[in-house]
């Protein structure tokens, strides 16, 4: 059920410096601003070893959204072959797969926007959205993670009397519900980093290859490699009344791009455990027919094993750069661009 919230609510529980659950959302991260080595739990739970290695003790468990520091990384000779990446943290082992990294970054955003609509990314681990289905009364909606990318279509003030960003959800569009988030927690993108990246090339030798056998995409302007890097494909399941999530094989070619995208379901719930992916970044769609896409990834960091719906995970900063080398170039005042763009071949 969804806790509802007056700004009354949100006035009292502030002057009384509570940490519970029901203002955690608001906490700025503020003093972990400096910190460079910090990782967000990104499932229900993890298990810290005392090695790195997943046969050894498991000493206690970590929980979703927590913040952990980590000491360094490890490469392991033990376990998994495939991803063989672990973070040192206290207390013991974290295997990297379900940590997503993070960084702390408070944004001093203009009073106002202009009119339209503007991509923002999202700065600290994760900040919590609010619904105003009523003037006055904030209704908690979807916790929104560092890395994904919203629309903001405007700033008013926040049941604390800061400013707050208006999202809206392409998803919830035509049911007209925005929802809203602290903006010290989001950045205005600027142009300069969604313009092409060698638009010199010409579209025609651009290609990208995936093997789904090696979890591997490489791009190529001819045949030069320009990137090379791990993936994660769809699993080899079929649910009942469902499209497989295997990732079909085949040729295609670039026809869709979104800055940013709802995957899942548009429910209106904060159930942690539901398929409900808002602002997933970077989405280059080769089927949109059944909405397979390259995009960035913030639950997971598993690369080199199948882990999704049928999409193509990558990491986020190389799903932006695939998105800016690649056709059509993207339109960024849009939430979509349509055309006939770069060739895809999944073998």
């Amino acid at each position: 059920m969804n806790r509802q919230l007056t700004r009354r609510d949100f006035l009292k529980i502030g002057a009384l410096g509570l940490t519970s659950l029901a203002f955690r959302p608001a906490y700025d991260f503020a003093e972990l601003e400096d910190s460079d080595s910090l990782g967000r739990i990104a499932i229900k739970s993890v298990s810290v070893h005392s090695q790195p290695d997943d046969q050894s003790t498991i000493k206690f468990q970590r929980y979703r959204d927590e913040i952990v520091n980590i000491y360094y990384e490890v490469i392991s000779d033990k376990s998994p072959k495939y991803n063989p990446l672990w973070y040192r943290v206290w207390g013991g082992y974290i295997h990297c797969a379900n940590v997503q990294r993070v960084h702390v970054k408070l944004n001093n955003n203009p009073s106002r926007l202009s009119e339209g609509q503007h991509a923002i990314e999202v700065t600290v681990p994760y900040t919590q959205s609010y619904l105003q289905r009523q003037e006055g009364v904030w209704e908690e909606l979807y916790r929104l993670y560092y890395g994904t990318v919203h629309w903001a279509v405007g700033i008013i003030e926040g049941p604390d009397g800061e400013p707050w960003f208006r999202i809206k959800d392409h998803l919830l569009f035509f049911d007209n519900l925005d929802y809203y988030i602290p903006a010290k927690h989001a950045r205005l993108i600027p142009v300069e980093e969604t313009t092409p990246i060698s638009p010199e090339v010409s579209p025609d030798v651009k290609r990208i290859e995936v093997s789904l056998a090696n979890q591997e995409l490489t791009a190529y302007e001819a045949e030069k490699v320009v990137l090379k890097t791990k993936i994660s494909s769809g699993l080899d399941y079929q649910p009942v009344g469902e499209i497989a999530w295997n990732t079909p094989t085949g040729d295609f070619h670039i026809q869709s791009k979104m800055p940013s995208t709802h995957m899942g379901g548009g429910q209106l719930i904060n159930d942690p455990e539901a398929y409900i992916l808002p602002g997933v970044a970077w989405v280059s769609f080769f089927e949109p027919e059944n909405g397979v896409a390259f995009h960035g990834t913030h639950w997971h960091q598993n690369f080199g094993m199948p882990m999704s719906h049928g999409c193509i995970n990558m990491k986020t900063d190389e799903a932006r750069w695939l998105y800016r080398w690649s056709t059509p170039v993207c339109d960024m005042t849009k939430m979509e661009t349509i055309g006939y763009g770069t060739r895809v071949h999944i073998y």
